[in-house]
């Protein structure tokens, strides 16, 4: 290929990207932070949850739009909101349940929590065990990314308190807590392999890495967010969090940026 083929495919891929990222004056003006009426979404998780105890309800591929999303981008460079959400007590749960029941209760779980990922206007990375992983694209609007995945990440409570535990308790089922963490930062689509179409694509960054700390520090039920998410978020959310006091060493990540301890809050909402 010539470097003119070359330079003109460049410019191809970075033009698509641009054409989907327009600057954020536009976005504030055009885009509303993403609502979500939680008396349905709970309603909707009982009546799969139901299902699942039932006869092994099929939820869809909620993961397929962000792999149509990441191979477009493949390469590309930009900023996102990451949300861990995990499991708490699932080894205990392994210890005390049959394999079958584990497997229902863990499916739903995370399946679940990848629904109201998608209901929030963000995307479905993977499943890592007990764990979600999800990201809301910030390219375009951080501020209404920040306020999107911190909705989400109410609403997974929400659904989980409200929705899924008054089903599991009618079957003696053991109730479900969670762990989340957030965090946003500039992450890039990898590919590991040639084949555009087959070869497994991931998204790697700082903001991957430091959202699954903060998940791993967080009490039952409790959602912490990096200070970058705090920042960007509306006064009136951030006066839901709380700066979490590190005691012995527990948090010992800096800012890449100035170089201090890296600020971790936690909601009282």
């Amino acid at each position: 290929m010539s470097k003119i083929d070359e330079s003109n495919k460049s410019q191809t891929k970075q033009n698509d990207f641009d054409s989907a990222n327009p600057n954020l004056l536009d976005m504030l003006l055009g885009q509303k932070e993403q609502t979500v009426d939680s008396e349905t979404m709970i309603l909707e998780t009982q009546k799969r949850i139901w299902g699942a105890l039932k006869q092994g309800y099929e939820y869809i591929g909620i993961t397929d739009e962000s792999e149509k999303f990441l191979r477009k981008n493949v390469f590309l460079k930009f900023d996102i909101v990451v949300l861990y959400v995990d499991l708490v007590g699932s080894t205990m749960m392994a210890l005390e349940l049959s394999e079958d029941k584990l497997a229902i209760i863990i499916s739903s779980f995370a399946q679940e929590m990848a629904s109201v990922i998608s209901l929030h206007g963000g995307y479905v990375l993977k499943f890592v065990g007990d764990a979600v992983i999800g990201y809301f694209v910030a390219s375009k609007n951080p501020l209404l990314a920040a306020d999107n995945a911190v909705s989400c990440a109410k609403s997974m409570l929400k659904v989980i308190q409200k929705g899924i535990n008054p089903i599991l308790n009618q079957y003696d089922y053991p109730d479900l807590m969670v762990r989340i963490g957030v965090d946003f930062g500039q992450s890039i689509v990898i590919r590991y392999g040639v084949n555009p179409d087959t070869a497994q694509v991931d998204l790697m960054g700082p903001a991957m890495n430091i959202a699954s700390k903060i998940q791993s520090l967080a009490k039952p039920n409790q959602i912490l967010i990096g200070d970058d998410v705090y920042r960007r978020l509306h006064p009136s959310s951030q006066s839901l969090f709380k700066e979490i006091v590190w005691k012995n060493n527990e948090w010992r990540y800096r800012s890449r940026l100035t170089g201090e301890v890296y600020k971790v809050y936690g909601y009282t909402g």
